[in-house]
């Protein structure tokens, strides 16, 4: 059949239809083209000497933006000296010094960026050279890290591909690779046992276990080019980046106040840093496990306060726990637990704001809130009583008119046989 005969939604048809088979193929075909086009590449496959990190799937390679992007030379040049004369601007491979700038190339040009990643930051060079890194490498050290360190140079992925080494899950592994080497780390005089600590932590038991990437990695915490341990002004703001509550809770506490005096560190004095652990009522009061009896001693105001935020906690949930006891019962026996749940649904939430509220450090509010708590749960607590007592007294009395029942059933059998037996005689 001739194509001119065919009706126009065939036609469109048939051109859809070649597009789709076709597609795949001519994009293969360009990179490949790209690939063999390229004496760089060519000629270091052939010499078995291309990169060792090398990855044809390197968010740059599969860009289009191929060696001598980055490394200067012509690659379309066949001859080898041509190819990688000053002439062609070939500059080769950066020293450690250079590597910033040599990715600042690109990455520090908004206008050359914004084609690839239109909302992309172009500032990371200028973050990373006042970073911790960034100024020991100015300094001369080259053992610090660099791009490279953390990105690798040929097989860069995007931090959202899993495979990429600034992926969140993989993050921890990639600062574990210098900062968990205690023969690497030694001149500088600082702890190596990070990474151990947060594998054990409530963070990163979150990240590396359950794969909750909502939870912090190392860059979360202090950055990723400007990479720099949170100071004495800034450890609260970096917890209150998640935390915001509590952070202006206690900012705005008279403990805050102390604290900037003394020059403690907020969330870290209570909380510690890497290896933190998921809280509990009993960090709070003048238990063993307390941690406000590191620095109150008995009798004090700060004794007394904690002890009595701890009563108050307890005291509601105590209550909160005996009453899910009861609605499981409820539920059990086969009753309607809604009214019930929606009760320790608010005394629940009422409870978590109390918990917050311990880092205002005052009994009133705490003592308000855990109130409000223990009233909802209470009602919680009537309700299930009442509609467990009223389950029994339904099985009571449907068991009581049962029996009735049956009495009346047998009466009515032998008044039955009786009538029989008369008529009979």
């Amino acid at each position: 059949m001739s194509v001119l005969k065919l009706q126009p939604y065939k036609i469109f048809t048939v051109l859809i239809t070649g597009m789709v088979l076709l597609g795949p193929g001519l994009v293969s075909g360009e990179k490949q083209l790209a690939y063999t086009s390229n004496t760089c590449l060519a000629c270091h496959k052939d010499e078995e000497v291309l990169p060792e990190d090398f990855f044809k799937q390197d968010i740059h390679f599969i860009s289009g933006i191929l060696c001598a992007d980055c490394h200067g030379g012509d690659s379309a040049e066949e001859d080898e000296e041509l190819a990688m004369s000053a002439r062609r601007g070939f500059t080769g491979v950066p020293s450690k010094r250079q590597i910033p700038a040599f990715c600042g190339k690109c990455h520090s040009k908004i206008e050359y960026m914004r084609v690839y990643r239109p909302r992309i930051a172009t500032d990371q060079v200028q973050q990373y050279l006042q970073s911790v890194h960034g100024k020991k490498l100015g300094q001369g050290d080259e053992k610090v890290a660099d791009c490279t360190s953390c990105h690798s140079a040929h097989r860069i992925l995007p931090a959202s591909d899993p495979r990429s080494s600034t992926h969140a899950l993989n993050v921890p592994q990639t600062c574990k690779k210098c900062h968990s080497n205690s023969i690497y780390m030694k001149e500088y005089n600082i702890p190596t046992d990070q990474f151990e600590q947060y594998a054990k932590s409530v963070h990163g038991m979150a990240l590396m276990d359950k794969g909750d990437l909502a939870s912090p990695a190392c860059n979360d915490c202090h950055g990723n080019h400007g990479a720099t341990p949170p100071g004495l002004e800034s450890i609260s703001h970096v917890c209150g980046t998640c935390h915001l509550n509590n952070m202006q809770y206690f900012s705005d506490s008279k403990m805050g106040e102390a604290f900037v005096e003394q020059k403690l560190h907020g969330c870290e004095e209570c909380h510690g840093n890497h290896g933190i652990q998921s809280t509990s009522d009993n960090l709070l009061g003048i238990g063993e496990k307390a941690i406000c009896m590191n620095c109150h001693e008995q009798g004090d105001d700060g004794y007394i306060t904690a002890d009595a935020l701890h009563k108050m906690l307890r005291r509601v949930v105590s209550l909160y726990d005996s009453a899910k006891v009861k609605r499981n019962k409820v539920q059990q026996i086969g009753m309607d637990d809604i009214e019930i749940g929606f009760l320790l649904q608010e005394a629940k939430q009422s409870i978590v704001q109390a918990r917050t509220l311990i880092h205002t450090f005052d009994t009133v509010k705490v003592g308000q809130k855990t109130a409000e708590g223990y009233k909802k749960t209470k009602q919680a607590v009537i309700l299930a009583d009442n509609t467990i007592n009223d389950f029994y007294v339904r099985r009571y009395g449907f068991g009581a008119a049962t029996f009735f029942i049956t009495i009346l059933i047998v009466a009515l059998f032998f008044k039955i046989r009786e009538i029989d037996k008369q008529k009979r005689a």
